[in-house]
């Protein structure tokens, strides 16, 4: 499932198990805290509740992960001409999330299960079919930049 929450006043789509950041919310590390709801959809987006605004009695349930802070930002102020210079920093707080229940459904996704063939058809694919084969855990390669020379 996936799902449309607002947190303070963003909103963000979420699926189970995914961890964010979210501008800084008053709950402990480890409790839970629970967001509105404004979509509910199927992962394919076939079968979809839209509130007007929020979803009621739906909610997205999360775990608080940790609380931190973000980079520091560097703000520099500058007048030609008028001698004004100024450089102020920001850091933003913010707490980390992860999704647990969307709508008080709380299973994980499933992983992809393969339909088995009979056995009888296995042997004879086996013999027919060539012995290159590709690995199927293999991760696709990283294209990597080339840097450019100053």
């Amino acid at each position: 499932m996936i799902a449309v929450a607002k947190f303070g006043g963003h909103q963000a789509i979420v699926t189970v198990g995914e961890i964010l950041r979210v501008d800084k919310i008053d709950v402990e590390v480890g409790k839970m805290a629970q967001f509105e709801t404004l979509l509910i959809a199927d992962a394919d987006g076939k079968n979809c509740t839209v509130g007007a605004p929020m979803i009621e009695g739906k909610m997205v349930e999360a775990k608080v992960l940790d609380h931190a802070r973000g980079d520091k930002i560097k703000v520099y102020k500058m007048k030609p001409r008028k001698r004004y210079r100024r450089t102020i920093g920001h850091r933003q707080d913010y707490t980390e999330i992860e999704i647990t229940s969307i709508g008080g459904v709380s299973t994980k996704a499933k992983p992809a299960t393969k339909k088995e063939e009979p056995k009888a058809e296995k042997t004879e694919a086996k013999k027919a079919a060539p012995a290159a084969k590709a690995p199927a855990d293999k991760k696709p390669a990283v294209k990597k930049v080339a840097k450019k020379d100053a």
